[in-house]
């Protein structure tokens, strides 16, 4: 069990995605995969058409 708050999310969706860079459907899944692509490069696990939100944050400057 973890003390993080149930309402506190930890991925972005593509829907997320789509709002923050102003994109389509379409590029917002190809940045979400380009960043899952850096993340299995390092090691970790990813889940499909999410992006866990502080390495979104790390790598855009929005």
């Amino acid at each position: 069990m973890t003390n993080r708050p149930n309402n506190e999310e930890l991925f972005y969706t593509v829907d997320d995605i789509i709002n923050i860079l102003n994109v389509s459907r379409s590029t917002a899944y190809r940045e979400i995969k380009k960043l899952n692509e850096e993340l299995k490069k390092q090691g970790y696990i990813t889940i499909c058409g999410k992006v866990p939100i502080k390495f979104f944050r790390e790598r855009w400057y929005c």
